[in-house]
Parts: structure tokens; sequence; C-alpha cells
């Protein structure tokens, strides 16, 4: 039996319905028999998915597109204060409620597991969520990407537990209240909406201060995760589990052992050995592995049977996805687009390429974090071979005088990179067939719409 729907969502209406995090609260209201609609920028695959499960999208934003008779109208912090239906909704007098709020009230009831980090949450998320599946335990989920087997990002299931992405980007994650929470790094990014590193750590605290009496909180090794775990170490009914392959810690990794795409990773949890198939390449990959092993054991999983049912994960869209391959060129996905995320990834591909070579085409993320992390960038470009960077990605932002993706081509040159500035993303597809040889691999990384370039890429390897 489905719990009960929130009277403000029976009809809500979303603004931006097609969001990665959006979408997927949508689309949970509506399996759950909500009359649910929304507006987006541009019609989607995501879109058309949501229209199949009997929601309302209206492409545009338009004040008629909000019926007179929305319960709710949905926001997320990327909302103009200017847009049209938002300023429809303050006519009809109809309550706008954040995407975060929404997405608690669906946790209601239900034994919550929230997933945070600057990096990593979406496929630990996933990692989470396709191993309970599997195991017949049928989860509730809502996710930042579309796992690779469902091919969805949320899904309203009849079990106990709900799995959540938590967004830190706007503080909106402090409004849950989750049995378990996994916080896998803390660094500073969002300069937009964070001054330093010191009002992350405090927001990431308020998150664990969030965590239901009784629960427990999993820490990855990042130093930030720590810092988290000390100032947390004073309170008597929450447990903490360190999770890395550091002697200390609470679920050790013992072992990762690289097998091209895949990795074999072995867990000790307390005192239990567990080897299991990670089919995502790189370090950062398995440490995420142990972190959703750990946090479903303390849900009242059994480790066992979950280490094994996370081979059942076969990826994520975006994070290391593999495109397609033509003219001996394979192509892959990534959504890396802090310095951080980079590295790994590109790390990680590197190890998966032998001795082949690894081009990039690489395209910035917000006029702020490039501001503050462009030189950053620039250095993780020296992992590849050879790199394109495309003009930044603006997303939700206006452009910022004077900062251009120019800072990060001039900072990857002077580390010594090979790096080719291109304006005109559409010329990207015959750069990289110019560039590539067989055996290369091709990567597009970025949170923009650099993901489109992809089957271009390919197209364009293979004569089309």
């Amino acid at each position: 039996m489905a719990p009960a729907i929130p009277a403000a969502m029976e009809r809500p209406h979303f603004i931006g319905i097609g969001g990665a995090g959006m979408s997927g609260i949508a689309k949970i209201l509506a399996q759950r028999g909500a009359k649910v609609a929304g507006s987006d920028a541009k019609d989607s695959a995501t879109a058309e998915a949501l229209r199949a499960h009997g929601v309302t999208v209206h492409i545009g934003h338009a004040a008629e597109h909000l019926a007179d008779d929305a319960s709710a109208v949905v926001v997320s912090s990327a909302i103009r204060a200017d847009n049209p239906e938002l300023a429809r909704a303050a006519e009809l007098g109809i309550p706008v409620v954040h995407r975060s709020d929404a997405l608690a009230s669906l946790m209601d009831g239900l034994s919550a597991i929230a997933v945070a980090g600057t990096h990593g949450k979406t496929t630990t998320t996933s990692m989470l969520a396709v191993a309970l599946t599997s195991l017949g335990e049928d989860p509730s989920y809502a996710i930042g990407g579309d796992l690779a087997g469902p091919g969805t990002n949320a899904r309203h299931g009849g079990g106990r537990v709900f799995v959540a992405e938590a967004d830190e980007s706007d503080r909106s994650f402090q409004k849950y209240d989750p049995e378990v929470a996994i916080v896998l790094n803390v660094e500073l990014d969002h300069h937009a909406n964070y001054a330093d590193l010191d009002e992350i750590h405090e927001s990431f605290e308020a998150f664990a201060a969030k965590i239901r009496p009784g629960g427990a909180l999993v820490v990855g090794e990042h130093a930030g995760a720590r810092e988290l775990a000390r100032r947390v170490a004073g309170r008597e009914d929450l447990r903490v589990i360190t999770v890395g392959e550091s002697e200390d810690s609470d679920a050790r990794i013992t072992a990762i052992v690289p097998n091209g795409m895949t990795s074999e990773v072995t867990v000790v949890l307390d005192g239990t050995a567990h080897t299991f198939t990670v089919s995502v390449p790189g370090r950062h990959y398995a440490h995420n592995a142990a972190a959703a092993l750990a946090a479903g054991a303390a849900a009242g999983i059994e480790p066992a049977g979950l280490a094994q049912a996370l081979t059942a994960y076969t990826g994520v869209g975006r994070r290391l996805q593999l495109k397609g391959e033509a003219r001996g060129v394979q192509v892959i996905d990534s959504y890396a687009h802090h310095p951080t995320e980079m590295t790994a990834d590109l790390e990680a591909m590197r190890a998966a390429a032998g001795d082949a070579r690894l081009l990039v085409v690489f395209q910035p993320h917000l006029f702020s974090r490039t501001q503050e992390l462009g030189t950053e960038m620039g250095a993780a470009l020296t992992l590849a071979d050879g790199s394109v960077v495309l003009d930044i990605y603006p997303a939700r932002e206006d452009p910022i005088p004077g900062i251009t993706s120019e800072l990060i081509v001039d900072a990857a040159r002077a580390a010594g990179a090979d790096v080719t500035p291109v304006h005109d993303k559409d010329t990207v597809p015959d750069v990289i067939a110019g560039m590539a040889k067989p055996g290369d691999l091709v990567l597009t990384m970025g949170a923009g719409d650099v993901t489109d370039l992809g089957p271009r890429i390919l197209d364009r390897l293979a004569g089309n």
C-alpha cells in the first residue's frame, strides 16, 4: 500500500520538471496516484518518460501553464524569481514548495537512507537502489541520474526503505531526517552559496544533526568527511561508521583489483570479508560501493547478501558511461565538473586505457566554479594525452566579467597539458575525428550539455 500523498502534493505543478531532481519527485508522486503537471524549457526524453506516467508536461514557461486548482508549485533553487508561472502562483495564492520539502514529504514513514557528499552521491545512491532491488527489498529511490538497468532516476516501491540523493549545493539536504546518512566527502564547492569551507562544514554538520536518534552516519575516508565524524562524536544516540582503506576504518577496504572497466573489491565489515565486483573502474567507485555496503548494513540489510547484490549495479548515466565505439575509438561520458572528480575519473580512465591514448572534451560548469577552481581544473587535464576545452556552461548563472574557459586553458598549458580551446561546440566532432586514432579513448566531461556530443562524435568517426 502506497504511503498517503501529502495534501500539498495531490495536484502539484513543477517548474523545471525535466531536471534530474525534480523529475524524480514528480515521477514518484505520479506513481503514488497524484495528479502531476509541470513545465520545462525544452522537450526531452525525461519529459517523455514523465508523460508515460501520466504527467502533463508543458514546454516553455508561461503563466497559463499553471492550473488554477494546483495544490502547490514545486521549485528548485535554479528557478528565477521572475518566472511567469511563479508570478501566477502568487496571484492565485498557490503555495510554493521547495524541491527538498517535497522530497522530504515522500520519505515520511519510511526508513530513509540519504547519500550526501561533494562527489559520488549519484553513484552511491544508485548502487544502493540497484542492490536493494536485486535483493527483493522493493525500495523507493530518488537519484540525480538514470540507472543503466531500469533506465530511470526514481521509483516508488512497496518496501520499507527510501534511498535518496541528498543535495548540499543550496543546503536543502538539511530538510531530511534519515535513519542512515552517508557523507562521502566534504570539499569547497557551490561558491555562489557558500563563502568558504567553514560554511560547508557547518552545513554538513546541520545535515548530520537531523539523523534520527539511534541512527547511523557513514563517513568516507576523505579528510572533510572524517572532520564531520569528529564534530558529531559527542552525540550518544548516533553511531558513526568509518569507511576506507586505513586500518582503523570500521568498513575497511583491503583490496581493489582493477580488471579493465571493472574492479574486484574486498571490504571487511564487522570482522567478515566481503568480495564483490564493481562495474565501474577507479578507486573512488570502490569507496562508493564500500559506503553503500556499510549504510545498507546499518539499515538492517544482511551484509553478505548486500555485497553480492552490489554486483548487479551496472552503472548510471554520465558516470563513466560507455556511449559506443566507432573506428576503434571508444567514447565515454563523465559528469565530473569539480577538479577532484575530474582527477578521479581521469585516473580511472588512464588505468583502463593502458597503452592507449586518452582524449578529453571538457566543458566547464558555472562561472563561479571556474573563477574559484579553474587553475585546478586545468591541472587535472594533464592526465589526458590531449584535451578540447569548451566555453563555460552557465546553467543558472549570469556571466562574471573576465571569467572564461581561457582560465582553464592557460592553467592546463602552464602545467604541461596539450589543450585546444574550441568555442563552437558544433565543431567538436570534426576536431575529435581529426585527433583520434584506433584504440584511443575519448571522454566527454562536464555537468552541462557536453553529454550531447558523445553520439555526434561517434557518428562523425563512423563517417556518417
